[in-house]
């Protein structure tokens, strides 16, 4: 695989059972490119390694006064720096591309599975631990894939430049032979503790970029109750954590650092000291000294690849560990078993008993706002189940729509009929051109869903703040989030949005809560022209969208309780009118239980239904 073909037309299924297992699941992936890198990693360090050879040669050549040999000797010594050059230059090119594509695989993965789960991902992992996932994580576990194939080049090397000095020079290659393994596994005692020191800087530095991110995404909010200090204390305290733990994985990392450089400075005074002594006794030349000792020397240069791949694995472990967790996700345990359908009709949620007619525009009112943003998630099909020992996704009947079920077409399928906009919609960075150039069926027009959502003064300002001369609106970048914007412009636009892309079943949760009374009104009545024949659900309790509604559903404690229109429910339900009309519970039960007051009430009710009708 190179970089020139990315993305990947299909990353594969990770293995998610561990985070080891999912980076040997990288590397297995990534044989051809890993056996690449072992290739000229060997003859790089092999190349390395021949210089000692010739050094020793000229060296001897010289004693020995030999022309011949010395030029032979630097000939050699030319060649093997050519192909150190070349081995060095490719080496870096394939370690450097399996640290992409890699990293590219594993964001590929991470993009899927979002796409897959969608606004479940952020209820079941913070969204600060999937923005660190998708950034500090990914280049980590590049580095271990990367890191991988040279120390695996560096340890070939060493077992043959070992065989080959015991073979050469057996009183001074056997001792270097034995030392070896001692200098690369002398630091592992050290490792594990090193490793947990490593794991709690990760965990600790994921917990304040999760912490910045949500103060970030809350800026504004937190300026309008004063609250940024408090937040930026608590990511203070947070970073200083962080700090304090990365100075204990440093300090670890640096004693590691020192032993491998102290265990091999005594390796070669030793060698030095009895090599000496065998030439000075005449059982060896200065050649061969010469040799063994820059042989050993040049020898610390791979070592050096284990202390890295120590390193790349203690931080890529716990990294891989937090990709797992999101990768291992899943959004609903049924499979789709129906395929080629696309369903239309009446949009059933068997469960709670809701009907939305097709065509026809739905209210739905919910006392438990937590329960309204559930149901419209059930609404949209493979819907999350919650992780907790009780649940049991399976148990759960799916929506229906035209009597298919949802959960059993392919998600891409539901997701093409049924359109749910959270209650807190997420505006992309772009121009407003690119927020509205969504799939759709090419009838709803971007100016009529515009209309219909009731963005004119955001058109307005969006103009004023192009930067084309004829300040044409539809080029304006929005900024990440919509942030230089209101919460009713961000709600307003996420609406034409939804409204461009003319679904057949559009969900709707609160679609009006963050604008006033009379843009409201407007938004509502926009709504229902622009949705006429279409299927729309939306779940609110302000009267003036439930006026607009075709049919109004009250769903109380998970069932539809009440049917009807929105005067006749505020009428003749009890339930009904005391979420429309924020009445507390004692006044609920006071009118339910005196009929006295249920008199009293209804003058009450008749000023509520005047204001309306002039609204």
């Amino acid at each position: 695989m190179q970089i020139r073909d990315l993305p990947y037309s299909d990353p594969g299924d990770p293995d998610v059972r561990s985070g080891p297992r999912f980076l040997f699941w990288l590397g297995r992936n990534q044989l051809g490119g890993q056996l690449k890198s072992l290739s000229w990693g060997l003859l790089h360090q092999l190349a390395i390694a021949g210089l000692p050879v010739t050094v020793g040669l000229a060296v001897q050549a010289v004693i020995d006064r030999s022309g011949g040999r010395l030029v032979l000797a630097g000939g050699l010594i030319v060649a093997l720096g050519v192909l150190i050059a070349v081995g060095d230059t490719m080496l870096h090119r394939t370690a450097v591309t399996n640290w992409i594509t890699a990293a590219a695989r594993v964001q590929q993965l991470l993009a899927r599975k979002t796409a897959e789960l969608g606004s479940a991902l952020t209820r079941r992992v913070a969204a600060g631990e999937v923005v660190a996932v998708s950034t500090g994580d990914v280049e980590k576990i590049g580095w271990f894939v990367e890191a991988l194939s040279r120390f695996a080049a560096a340890a070939t090397a060493l077992v043959l430049i070992c065989v080959g000095l015991a073979i050469y020079l057996p009183s001074l290659g056997l001792m270097v032979a034995l030392a070896m393994p001692v200098l690369a596994l002398a630091v592992l005692p050290l490792l594990p503790r090193a490793t947990r020191r490593a794991d709690e800087q990760r965990e600790k530095a994921g917990k304040a970029t999760e912490l910045a991110s949500d103060t970030v995404a809350g800026l504004r909010v937190l300026r309008g109750i004063g609250g940024e200090e408090l937040f930026l204390g608590r990511y203070r305290r947070a970073s200083q954590e962080v700090r304090r733990a990365a100075v204990r994985s440093a300090r670890m990392w640096a004693l590691i650092s020192a032993v491998q450089v102290l265990l091999p400075g005594i390796l070669l005074i030793s060698l030095v000291w009895y090599g000496a002594t065998l030439a000075r006794d005449g059982r060896i030349d200065v050649g061969q000294l010469v040799t063994v000792y820059s042989a050993a020397t040049l020898m610390l240069f791979p070592l050096r690849h284990f202390e890295e791949i120590a390193m790349a694995y203690s931080f890529s472990r716990p990294s891989a560990q937090r990709a797992v967790r999101v990768l291992s996700l899943h959004r609903s345990s049924r499979d789709a078993t129906v395929e080629g359908v696309t369903p239309a009709g009446d949009l059933y949620d068997p469960a709670t008993g809701l009907m939305a007619p097709r065509g026809q525009f739905t209210a739905v009112v919910c006392g438990d706002p937590d329960e309204a943003g559930r149901l419209a998630e059930r609404l949209g099909g493979h819907a999350d189940a919650e992780e907790s020992e009780e649940a049991d996704p399976s148990a759960a009947p799916s929506v229906l729509l035209g009597g298919v079920a949802l959960d059993e077409i392919p998600l891409d399928a539901a997701r093409a009929v049924v359109l749910v906009q959270d209650k807190d919609p997420v505006l992309l960075s772009g121009t407003l051109r690119e927020l509205l150039d969504v799939p759709s069926s090419g009838l709803v027009t971007a100016d009529a869903a515009l209309e219909a959502a009731q963005c004119g003064d955001v058109l307005s300002a969006l103009a004023q703040a192009s930067a084309d001369n004829d300040g044409d609106p539809m080029r304006t970048r929005i900024t990440e989030r919509g942030r230089s914007l209101s919460g009713g412009q961000r709600q307003r636009l996420a609406l034409a949005r939804s409204l461009v892309t003319d679904p057949e079943a559009l969900v709707l949760d609160e679609p009006t809560s963050a604008v006033d009374s009379h843009t409201e009104a407007r938004v509502a009545a926009g709504i229902a022209k622009l949705r006429r024949g279409r299927t729309t659900v939306a779940f609110a309790s302000s009267p003036l969208l439930l006026d607009a509604a075709d049919r109004v559903v009250l769903v109380h404690e998970g069932a539809v309780v009440a049917v009807g229109d929105h005067r006749e429910l505020l009428r003749t339900e009890p339930r009904y009118r005391a979420v429309v009309t924020r009445e507390t519970d004692e006044e609920t039960e006071n009118i339910a239980s005196v009929p006295a007051m249920k008199s009293a009430q209804e003058p009450a009710v008749k000023n509520v239904q005047e204001v309306e009708e002039r609204a």
